[in-house]
Parts: structure tokens; C-alpha cells; sequence
């Protein structure tokens, strides 16, 4: 265990799986004390495991205002302080304005936003009694860019940046630092299944490879190297920022 983020406590969203599994476990490599949420509690316990004793399992839906609150106040109590939030929860559904069905809409902005804003808004008081605190935003490349067929998932991720920025603004003064990682095709659960439901899945591999320079798809870990970053006092002159971890899409 290194120890970058001695003495912090986070809670990471969607830390069952994917982008958000790998950011609790690169935090908690750093000697942070996480607190694991998402709505699979056996995912959560099977991370839990590969932490170890500092790892607190608290399944809950981040769109749900009470079950936010227990969140918070169990990892308040249990840790002795709140540091670090990680936003990593989201859904995705594939289509356009016109396909996307109201209950695809509402679940998307329930989650991908609403959540985002009630549990930054939960943690404020928390960050300002340790003084200051890091927020990092899991947004994406699609809310600077748009793209097809992600009408309602790129509207979320730029909400996402935009409530950054406005909460990196008014909380500044206060130390608490609020910035997002845009990354670009990260290889997850998520998009597996957005792959897997293609006419020809290793086709849309190899288109979606071709778009990014560096000549890969991301990796979970490519992500969580910048949230352990962003958690420590090395970037304590960062804040409002939307950081492109991409592969080098937006560069195209």
C-alpha cells in the first residue's frame, strides 16, 4: 500500500464493477478508506474482498434522497470523516431523441445527473468540516462532443460538466475541489452490452478502436490513475476542470 491518500476517507458510486471498481481500488491502494455503493451488494462484497479491512460495503440507489443520506452518515460515522466523493454510477441506453422512450429518459437523468448532484449536495457539509475535499465527476467525451444514437446519454454527461463547473465555482473558496473525467470507450459492463445488442458486435469493435489514436479501447484503470490524482493534494490547484482521458478521440 502506497500512501498518497493517507488518512482520507471516499465513498465511490458504481464501485461494483467497471470504472467505478477500478478508482475504489486504485484509492484504496493509496491508503484511502472507501465506502463502496451501488445497487448489487454481492458485486460490492466481491470488491470489498479484493480491498480488504478498509473497504465498507453500502448498497443503495443514488437516485433514492434517503438512501443517500444513510450513505453519507454511515460512512461519516464508520470513517470518522468524508474526503473524496467518486460520481462513477451511470446507465446508458442507445438511441435518438426521437427513439428514446420517456421511462429511458427519466432513468438517465435519475441516475447520471440526479444522483450526481444529490450526493455531491449530501457531502458539502462533511468536505467543509475536513476543511476541503475532492468531488470527481465519472462524465464522458460525449458530454463536450455529441454523437448518434446517444441523445439522452451524451444530454446527461453534459449536464455532468456543467454542474462541475458551477460547483467548482461556488465551493472553491471553501477547498473543495469539484472536476470531471471525460473519458472516452472505457471497456465495461455497460458498453459490452451495448456491443453484444449490435447486428455485428466485432465490427462496432473495430470501428470504435479505429476512432481513438492511441489504438485501443480504454481500460477501467486508465481512469481510476487520473481519479487517484484528482483525490490527492497533488492537484489541490485543480478544480471546474472536464479532463479528457480518451485515447485521443476529441483530438480527431
Amino acid at each position: 500500500m502506497n500512501s498518497r491518500l493517507k488518512d482520507k476517507t471516499a465513498i465511490v458510486t458504481g464501485a461494483g464493477s467497471g470504472i467505478g471498481r477500478a478508482c475504489a481500488i486504485a484509492l484504496a491502494r493509496e491508503g484511502a478508506k472507501v465506502a463502496l455503493v451501488g445497487r448489487r451488494k454481492e458485486r460490492l462484497e466481491s470488491v470489498a474482498r479484493e480491498i480488504g479491512n478498509s473497504a465498507l460495503v453500502l448498497a443503495a440507489d443514488v437516485s433514492i434522497q434517503q438512501e443517500i443520506d444513510r450513505v453519507v452518515e454511515q460512512t461519516v460515522s464508520d470513517c470518522g470523516g468524508l474526503n473524496v466523493l467518486v460520481n462513477s454510477a451511470g446507465v446508458l441506453h442507445v438511441g435518438t431523441a426521437e427513439q428514446i422512450t420517456e421511462a429511458q429518459w427519466d432513468e438517465t437523468f435519475d441516475v447520471n445527473v440526479r444522483g450526481v448532484w444529490l450526493l455531491s449536495r449530501a457531502v458539502l457539509p462533511h468536505m467543509r468540516n475536513a476543511g476541503g475535499g475532492s468531488i470527481i465527476n465519472i462524465a464522458s467525451v460525449l458530454g463536450i462532443n455529441g454523437a448518434r444514437n446517444r441523445a439522452s446519454y451524451a444530454a446527461s454527461k453534459g449536464a455532468v460538466v456543467l454542474l462541475t463547473k458551477c460547483m467548482a465555482i461556488d465551493h472553491g473558496k471553501e477547498k473543495i475541489r469539484v472536476n470531471a473525467i471525460c473519458s472516452s470507450f472505457v471497456e465495461t459492463d455497460l458498453t459490452a452490452a451495448v456491443i453484444s445488442k449490435a447486428p455485428d458486435p466485432e465490427q462496432v469493435r473495430k470501428e470504435r478502436t479505429a476512432v481513438h489514436p492511441i489504438g485501443r479501447l480504454g481500460q477501467p484503470e486508465d481512469i481510476a490513475g487520473l481519479a487517484v490524482y484528482l483525490a490527492s493534494d497533488e492537484s489541490s490547484w485543480v478544480t471546474g476542470a472536464a479532463l479528457p482521458v480518451d485515447g485521443g478521440y476529441l483530438a480527431v
